[in-house]
């Protein structure tokens, strides 16, 4: 096992309070973040590209707002990292693709230019798998340099986890959230979707939502609700809704817990985890039910059993273009093999097919709803291990991609381990209840922190 980088995450709600009396700024903030930058990214190869004279400008001008006693926002002067699907007017958009490096939109997409109206500060871009797919770039765990950060929100996750940044963009259309917060010691959030405005993100898919990956459950609800506020959700999408701060925590009365298809693959170690994590819900006095004791989640968990291979089918689809014009009008030999297999199986398929896969997915999603008549909110693991060693497989979905078929939101909160290294705990909550699940992650995290 290779050495990590001793990674501490970077609280940024708890420490505006010395903003706000002058004993700390966010230029000063900014800097702490550079240093760890300059010191650990040529080893974790987050970054994509970075900004600093544009950050430390973003900074100084928060700095003055704070001082001033005016804020724009509770994520004024955040150091984020943008996950490089996301346009930014500043800096490339590549894609994790040879076929767009250098690449230039100039301008923001919908959820960046929320986070600037907002005062959050832009520091770079972050690394994403190719077309935010499944062919990695390169970027290491900063606990175990020689695995896989996860991905596709690769870079966000591992700048977060390590202390580069607060909080970092992410989109999850299988795991590419949940997964690599959970490998990362950080907080993931995938919204129910339609939840954040997708507006100049290359990441079309009916499944796919922005979310956020960061330090602490407050920066990830304040960062997620200030660009769902400005932006709103995805047309035809009203998106994410609720206080503009942490929800009131609220102890849910009943829990379901899942094994979702990854349980095949959990380790024994990680599976013991969940247990425990059972074990500290009642002992909290939370009711907890699960298929063995319950008719609707056993109704659900066959529902979701076959969540990876139905939503790659239904992404396969979505997907054909624009890889077939990729492949036909750019240079072909840049896609990965990875995108030229699904190609090829979209290629294969029919309207028709497709047709039927969505049936199955409202069916799917009718039938996990019925299951808000008997929990507050569902628990699972992130990941059914910790992160793999190498860097040519971002792991293992299956605890996080019927989250991403159903529509519903999820949060990880990194609370178990697993090899000495971070192992997440997954709760799901229901569709457009985010607030919910927030006031419920609220309640339970306390339990793991004692």
């Amino acid at each position: 096992m290779a050495a990590g980088i001793d990674p501490k995450v970077r609280p940024f709600h708890s420490a505006t309070a010395a903003f706000a009396d002058g004993s700390d700024t966010p230029s000063a903030y900014l800097e702490r973040c550079i240093e760890v930058i300059d010191a650990h990214d040529g080893t974790i190869g987050a970054f994509v590209a970075t900004n600093f004279d544009g950050a430390r400008a973003a900074a100084d001008e928060a700095t003055a707002r704070w001082k001033s006693g005016n804020p724009l926002s509770p994520i004024d002067g955040m150091p984020i990292g943008v996950k490089d699907v996301m346009e930014t007017a500043d800096m490339v958009t590549e894609q994790g693709s040879p076929l767009f490096l250098g690449w230039k939109m100039g301008r923001d997409c919908a959820a960046v230019a929320a986070l600037r109206e907002a005062g959050a500060v832009v520091v770079g871009k972050t690394v994403t798998t190719e077309f935010a797919a499944t062919q990695p770039r390169g970027t290491r765990n900063p606990y175990d340099t020689d695995r896989t950060p996860g991905g596709s929100s690769s870079g966000s996750a591992a700048a977060v986890g390590s202390g580069m940044l607060a909080g970092g963009t992410a989109s999850q259309v299988i795991g590419s959230t949940i997964r690599p917060a959970s490998y990362c010691g950080a907080f993931g959030f995938k919204p129910s979707v339609g939840g954040i405005n997708r507006g100049g993100s290359f990441d079309g898919f009916s499944q796919n939502c922005t979310g956020v990956i960061a330090a602490t459950l407050a920066d990830t609800w304040v960062m997620a609700r200030e660009m769902s506020s400005r932006a709103g959700g995805d047309a035809g999408y009203v998106g994410l809704t609720g206080p503009m701060t942490l929800p009131e925590a609220n102890k849910p009365k009943t829990v379901a817990l899942l094994q979702t298809a990854g349980w095949e693959t959990a380790t024994d170690d990680a599976k013991q985890q969940l247990q425990s994590a059972r074990e500290t819900l009642e002992s909290a006095g939370i009711t907890v039910i699960d298929r063995a004791s319950n008719a609707a989640v056993e109704a659900a968990e066959e529902a979701i059993s076959d969540a990876n291979p139905l939503s790659r089918d239904i992404n396969a689809w979505e997907g054909r273009w624009p890889l077939n014009t990729y492949a036909r009008d750019m240079d072909a030999s840049k896609l990965s093999e990875s995108s030229r297999e699904r190609l090829e199986q979209a290629n294969g398929m029919s309207q028709e097919e497709f047709s039927g896969h969505i049936a199955r997915r409202n069916e799917v999603r009718a039938i996990f709803a019925k299951l808000a008549d008997h929990c507050d909110v569902c628990v699972t693991l992130a990941a059914p291990d910790a992160a793999p060693e190498g860097l040519g497989w971002t792991g293992d979905p299956n605890f996080t991609v019927c989250t991403s078929l159903l529509g519903v939101p999820a949060v990880s909160l990194p609370v178990l381990e697993t090899q000495g290294l971070p192992l997440g705990l997954q709760l799901i909550g229901f569709q457009n209840e985010d607030t919910a699940m927030f006031a419920a992650a609220g309640a339970i995290l306390p339990l793991f922190n004692t």
